[in-house]
């Protein structure tokens, strides 16, 4: 909740636009303390987009591990699109590559890292603000990661999706 200062008897209003959008899906993996990587787009995240991102992680995963004997561990929830066949399939080809995924159990949302970057996210950043478009969600979304993470000196980087 925003606070601020109102006349005696009135109610804080924030008048919504009138357009009612698509949703925007934002997607993330954090490295704490040193970077955030993170993916977003109109509409739902697909197990297929969902596979490029993670295909993205497990060549980092293959560089770190080929570097220096690493592997990568990423948590996630129990999402559909994490748990999908598709991905199931690729779990080993990103094993090999030294990238693990460590599913959490169902409904534990406060075990996850992440979880709290987003509550941040829309608490800190976005909270009280309109946007006339997804485009421009999209843009505000962009600018309160880079201030969300450039305070803390952390390497922001952004995934975009191929279509082919």
């Amino acid at each position: 909740m925003q606070y601020g200062w109102i006349r005696q008897g009135q109610s804080k209003r924030l008048e919504q636009t009138a357009l009612r959008g698509k949703r925007v899906s934002l997607i993330g993996v954090l490295e704490p303390d040193v970077s955030f990587d993170a993916a977003y787009r109109i509409g739902s995240i697909t197990s297929k987009e969902y596979i490029q991102i993670m295909d993205r992680q497990a060549d980092l995963a293959a560089d770190l591990f080929l570097l220096n004997g690493l592997i990568t561990v990423i948590a996630q929830d129990n999402s559909s699109t994490h748990t999908s066949k598709a991905v199931q399939l690729k779990i080993p080809e990103w094993e090999r590559k030294g990238l693990f995924l460590f599913q959490l159990p169902p409904y534990c949302s406060e075990m996850n890292p992440i979880e709290l970057e987003w509550l941040h996210l829309k608490r800190d950043h976005l909270s009280g603000q309109m946007f006339d478009s997804e485009d421009n969600l999209m843009w505000g979304i962009e600018d309160a990661l880079h201030s969300r993470y450039d305070s803390f000196g952390f390497d922001t980087s952004y995934f975009e999706f191929s279509y082919t």
